[in-house]
């Protein structure tokens, strides 16, 4: 794609998220595009939020579970960028019309103490950058179409890269974990919608730990010359299929002895 095309593709998203009204799939309109394509999109959509006043918290790995993989037809991992209008407190209610299609997924959260850089980061190398964990959920919205609705085509992994891969909010839990004492693989979530319980899962559905989605990320970015950060929140990707967030309904992620993590819609 030509950097007036990724511009303008930039601009129909951040358009989409601003007035509420999904714009059509990128896949469709310029079918030649590829990951490298989707990723400078995703640039371009977060500079111009960015540039509108907001800051950057972290990043979001995405599509690293089966469930999360099965959910939208997509085999490899994506990432994107934590905003910090994206934070919400724990309990939080989300105001009607903030998103378009909302859903929520639930996660583990690290919160990084020293920056991670290199082209061959692996979980130990994760689990001693990090400085705590924290139970989550993460808000996913699209500021793209599902589905055409002419062609019944459905968005692809490129349209997801390009529109932030599908960030929109975070909702951390209110205990820090040590990752020295911590068993990612075995933290996990009884997650209920409505007091009705829709999804159950463990660490261990990310990549067959959660600290290999940073090591993958960390791994990702260097080949573009990005690093995490200390004080970066990375969200390590979802061990469960996302729920629909209806208006009125409550997501609550019970995590145990971790605590509990709930949304108001």
């Amino acid at each position: 794609m030509s950097p007036q095309e990724v511009d303008a593709t930039a601009l129909r998203l951040f358009e989409a998220e601003r007035s509420g009204v999904q714009t059509g799939l990128i896949s469709l309109a310029h079918p030649q595009a590829g990951m490298d394509d989707a990723y400078r999109i995703q640039a371009a959509f977060v500079a111009r939020k960015m540039a509108a006043g907001r800051t950057r918290i972290g990043w979001k790995i995405g599509l690293t579970s089966r469930a999360m993989q099965s959910a939208l037809n997509i085999d490899i991992p994506d990432s994107g960028v934590l905003l910090d209008d994206m934070l919400f407190a724990n309990g939080a209610t989300i105001p009607r019309g903030r998103f378009i299609q909302p859903r929520v997924a639930a996660e583990i959260a690290l919160v990084m103490k020293t920056p991670l850089q290199g082209s061959e980061i692996g979980v130990a190398d994760v689990l001693a950058a990090t400085d705590y964990l924290l139970p989550s959920l993460e808000i996913l919205d699209t500021r793209i179409l599902r589905v055409d609705p002419e062609t019944r085509r459905a968005r692809t992994l490129v349209d997801t890269v390009s529109d932030n891969a599908a960030n929109a909010g975070i909702v951390l839990g209110d205990f820090k974990l040590d990752p020295a004492a911590s068993d990612l693989r075995w933290m996990g979530a009884i997650v209920l919608r409505d007091g009705v319980v829709e999804e159950t899962g463990l660490g261990a559905g990310v990549l067959n730990h959660p600290a290999a989605g940073v090591a993958w990320l960390a791994n990702r970015l260097a080949l573009y010359g990005q690093s995490l950060a200390a004080g970066d929140i990375v969200l390590s990707g979802s061990f469960i299929r996302p729920l629909e967030a209806l208006p009125g309904s409550t997501i609550l992620a019970d995590f145990g002895p971790h605590g509990i993590v709930q949304v108001h819609f």
